[in-house]
């Protein structure tokens, strides 16, 4: 891969509504995500043009509307920092600020990448910018547009998790998108449901939770560990990624099979496109690894606006996402019932919603730290079918493929709609040999 140019874009908006200087504390939803790595993700677009057109017509238009995106989003041009005078890390955004869009043309297999084979992991790290963050300041976000000679360009996005959350990350990509695609007709304005919402005041901690998630941060390599640096978790050598699809018609099959089992008990049951698919995922990945620990955890992230009290816009700009844990014995899900096992334990993780959005909340930075050293074999889930990661068009037509790049990291499903419009994607990192077996097992009973 060569790096073209690495260009420093700032928010440019003419009617002169950005901030000189703001700032924007993190809430306990963002104080619970601190140290985790950044969030990448790359979506692939098909380009067969010679490379003169790319720089000439496609490139400009992406570096305007980024700018114009970005005068919506500006806190993503700023940066996090934790001063002394500060109990909370802040966003920090000051006229100057920009974020870093590097260029670059490789001469991979673009098809390859962007197609639905087994692949090395590392194979598309080449196509993520890098994120400075140091002790005492981290950048919000890095951008990479890398073209693919006659074949396509993707765009590798890196997003720090502490400041903003699935939704939001998709949120300002549709910006992105919708600014580049329509900027003839509406340059400078977005729609309702686009339009970031940035006032902190609207989610409330009554238990406290913003200074016991710090407290945690600060007794990790301490005392009193003020540290932006967030976690060096290592791909492993023969990581493997792949991306299997679940159609409607598969989804259905896995529904009724359910009802089978149940004999009728399965009223009370959801047995909704997620659960059914995480679920049914949870069992083949279990099997495919043959994991040893005794208990296994699948850890659901719930996007909490609609369920506060009082309830968050959904604009709202930042994290705002709890979670919730399906636990179950490894025997049971290894066994002859593992997948009513796994859309039980699914559906009573999510049962507790009804005990409110924040119940259990004192606990989740100890679940998440225990989660991450391994003492429970814990999956979590990144992404959702609903943030529609394929609607993404430039101008130039939905992606090919979108990846969430970060997950060979932390070990996470990534659930996505799919490009055709047709059930669901799940993508994942492990072993080829586990990826291998993990395909098969997840055709067996579709096909049975």
């Amino acid at each position: 891969m060569k790096v073209v140019e690495v260009f420093n874009v700032a928010p440019t908006s003419e009617s002169n509504e950005l901030p000189a200087q703001t700032t924007l504390p993190l809430t306990f939803f963002d104080i619970l995500w601190l140290r985790l790595p950044p969030v990448q993700r790359i979506f692939f677009y098909e380009f067969p043009h010679p490379t003169p057109l790319f720089f000439d017509t496609l490139l400009p238009k992406l570096k305007h509307s980024l700018s114009l995106a970005l005068a919506h989003f500006f806190p993503l041009a700023g940066h996090l920092t934790w001063p002394l005078h500060s109990q909370n890390p802040i966003i920090t955004y000051k006229t100057g600020d920009n974020v870093s869009l590097t260029v670059a043309e490789s001469h991979a297999d673009f098809n390859h990448l962007a197609g639905t084979d087994l692949s090395e992991a590392r194979e598309i790290h080449h196509l993520l910018p890098h994120l400075t963050i140091s002790h005492d300041e981290a950048n919000v976000l890095a951008l990479q547009v890398t073209l693919f000679p006659n074949s396509g360009f993707s765009i590798g996005v890196t997003s720090h998790h502490a400041v903003l959350d699935g939704k939001t990350s998709t949120s300002f990509i549709k910006s992105w998108a919708y600014l580049c695609r329509e900027q003839q007709q509406s340059p400078f304005s977005l729609p309702p449901e686009l339009s970031p919402f940035y006032d902190r005041k609207v989610v409330q901690d009554p238990n406290h939770l913003e200074q016991k998630y710090l407290s945690d941060w600060l007794k990790q390599d301490g005392p009193n560990n003020r540290s932006l640096l967030v976690w060096d978790l290592q791909v492993p050598e023969d990581a493997t990624r792949g991306v299997f699809h679940l159609s409607r018609s598969d989804l259905e099959k896995l529904k009724q099979i359910v009802v089978s089992k149940k004999k009728g008990n399965s009223s009370n049951l959801r047995l909704s496109t997620f659960v059914l698919s995480v679920g049914y995922a949870w069992v083949c990945r279990v099997r495919a690894e043959e994991t040893k620990n005794k208990t296994v955890m699948l850890a659901l992230n719930v996007d909490c606006r609609a369920r506060l009290e009082p309830a968050v816009p959904e604009t709202y700009f930042g994290n705002c996402v709890g979670g919730r844990f399906a636990i179950a014995e490894t025997s049971e899900i290894l066994g002859e019932e593992g997948l009513i096992v796994a859309v039980d334990a699914v559906n009573e993780g999510l049962e507790s919603l009804k005990e409110g959005a924040l119940s259990g909340a004192e606990s989740w930075t100890r679940l998440l730290l225990e989660g991450m050293k391994g003492d429970v074999k814990m999956i979590g889930i990144a992404g959702s079918p609903r943030f529609d990661a394929y609607s993404n068009d430039f101008g130039w037509g939905r992606p090919k493929k979108v990846e969430m790049a970060s997950i060979d990291k932390t070990g996470a499903f990534c659930l996505s709609d799919s490009r055709s419009g047709d059930g669901v994607e799940i993508g994942f990192v492990s072993t080829k040999e586990a990826m291998f077996t993990f395909g098969s097992l997840l055709l067996d009973s579709l096909q049975s």
